[in-house]
């Protein structure tokens, strides 16, 4: 092995070790969100890139929307992991105004093809029951 190899493969083992901690890091994070309202809903942003409809769960559970994302690496052909850096286990929630009904019976959540997460809550009249709820993801 020759020096110049030797240098190659402890930069690549050292690029490795440094991208699993962002990696880390990233998933230990919460997923940034805005929260919007207006009088007739409530709207949650999440910035979710790099993630496509079957890897997100939505979920009304408490006064609050709670989203987990499941991201994969796709391979390429030709080309091996240098910097895993991107989280694939992410995690956020946002709690709802406490003054805010909510129907989350009615609510929609749509992905961009931009990764960003919106999820849709109409409010709701005084006497509608709110309960803990799974919300489906649209593409």
């Amino acid at each position: 092995m020759t020096l110049r190899e030797i240098g190659r493969s402890v930069s690549n083992t050292l690029l490795r070790g440094v991208g699993r901690v962002s990696s880390n890091v990233q998933e230990s994070k919460a997923i940034p969100v805005d929260l919007l309202e207006s009088d007739d809903a409530i709207l949650a942003v999440f910035d979710a890139p790099g993630t496509a409809r079957d890897d997100v769960q939505v979920r009304f559970s408490e006064g609050s929307l709670h989203v987990r994302i499941d991201r994969f690496r796709e391979g390429h052909d030709g080309f091996e992991t240098v910097f895993p850096g991107r989280g694939l286990a992410l995690t956020g929630e946002v709690e709802l105004p406490s003054d805010a009904e909510v129907d989350p019976n009615a609510a929609t959540a749509t992905i961009s093809g931009n990764g960003t997460l919106e999820i849709h809550v109409p409010k709701a009249d005084a006497t509608d029951d709110t309960q803990d709820d799974d919300i489906d993801v649209e593409a």
